[in-house]
């Protein structure tokens, strides 16, 4: 299998790549929604960041792929029958599970192994890919086509890091923690408004219209496919230093500092973009906190803020029939309208 496409070779994109560095660092974020054009390479973005995060060991045979401290904990039968000394763990690449446009709910949240069933008489769980994407990626191509019931358990799992299964005589509930990250073209459908609320993060991904950006994403890519090891090695260096900043910033997290003046200027904030409720408020100052100690700052300044404020709350907003301009640019404009907002 080729290594994945170098992280810091991916040309533009920049706000898919600060989206997913935040939810890489915090996962507790929300997930990421990328609404746009095909093509644009959101499936690489995930996959080549993924590559950079440290690798996740998992017991061989436990059903659910928990680590050794975990599984005195699990209910599955290799775990309940088993000794600790006698596992053998394995040290794998974080996972990124894609699930298909047509999976049904029983292949998402797993179900009743039937041929075990019907051979033994006795009743197993058979995990499904909420199981697989355990510390790791879910990614979700056109997600605004996906049945809204399937989208409420995949959020709901999502936020709890927990998948319970209460289904044919069958009560189970292992480890589900993952980065849900959605896709969707808007001109094939909307999201609905309660659902398009419970993604932490929302950026918009167009195809470059630039010339010498276009040539660069051919021409890097077409050196990939040539030769995968000789580019990974060609950026490894800038990939490392990507892991460093990473790393670094999962472990600074906790001690970044939000004063009460940056939490008043966000409630302004939304307050005058009229956001529902106050997630709008919590998943801005967590994103904002993100960037502060991806930046090695130990306080969040109103830059940080503004950095993140588009993909946090342009996903928000209710529509303005009187307002023809995109929500980004509703966000950029409450921002530059905010009092002092410049000298902050």
């Amino acid at each position: 299998m080729n290594a994945a496409f170098p992280f810091s070779a991916i040309v533009g994109q920049d706000d898919i790549k600060l989206a997913l560095l935040i939810a890489a660092v915090d996962s507790g974020i929300g997930g990421v929604l990328v609404l746009g054009d095909r093509g644009t390479g959101k499936s690489t973005a995930i996959r080549s960041l993924a590559s950079l995060l440290p690798q996740i060991n998992r017991v061989c045979d436990c059903h659910y792929g928990l680590d050794i401290d975990e599984v005195a904990d699990c209910g599955c039968s290799a775990c309940k029958d088993a000794q600790a000394t006698d596992r053998n763990v394995v040290a794998q690449q974080v996972p990124v599970v894609t699930l298909p446009l047509g999976a049904t709910e029983d292949r998402v949240v797993g179900a009743l192994d039937i041929e075990h069933a019907l051979a033994t008489g006795q009743k197993r769980f058979q995990p499904g890919l909420l199981a697989q994407a355990d510390r790791g990626f879910l990614y979700v191509d056109e997600v605004n086509l996906l049945d809204d019931h399937i989208v409420d358990v995949l959020l709901d799992v999502a936020a709890s890091g927990v998948n319970r299964v209460e289904r044919d005589g069958i009560s189970i509930e292992h480890p589900s923690r993952f980065v849900l990250v959605g896709s969707g073209n808007p001109e094939e459908g909307d999201l609905r408004p309660q659902l398009l609320d419970r993604f932490g993060l929302s950026v918009e991904v167009v195809t470059p219209t630039d010339i010498d950006q276009r040539v660069q994403v051919v021409e890097r890519r077409d050196q990939y496919d040539l030769d995968p090891q000789a580019f990974v090695r060609q950026w490894q260096t800038e990939d490392q230093r990507v892991q460093h900043r990473l790393l670094q910033a999962r472990q600074s997290l906790p001690s970044v500092e939000i004063g009460r003046d940056i939490r008043a200027r966000v409630s302004e904030l939304c307050v005058a973009l009229n956001t529902d409720g106050l997630r709008g408020d919590l998943t801005l100052l967590r994103a904002a906190r993100v960037v502060a100690a991806l930046h090695g700052d130990p306080r969040v300044e109103f830059a940080h803020v503004r950095q993140v404020a588009s993909m946090a709350l342009r996903h928000r907003l209710r529509r303005d029939p009187l307002d023809e301009s995109g929500s980004s640019a509703r966000v950029e404009r409450a921002l530059a309208n905010l009092p002092d907002a410049n000298a902050a």
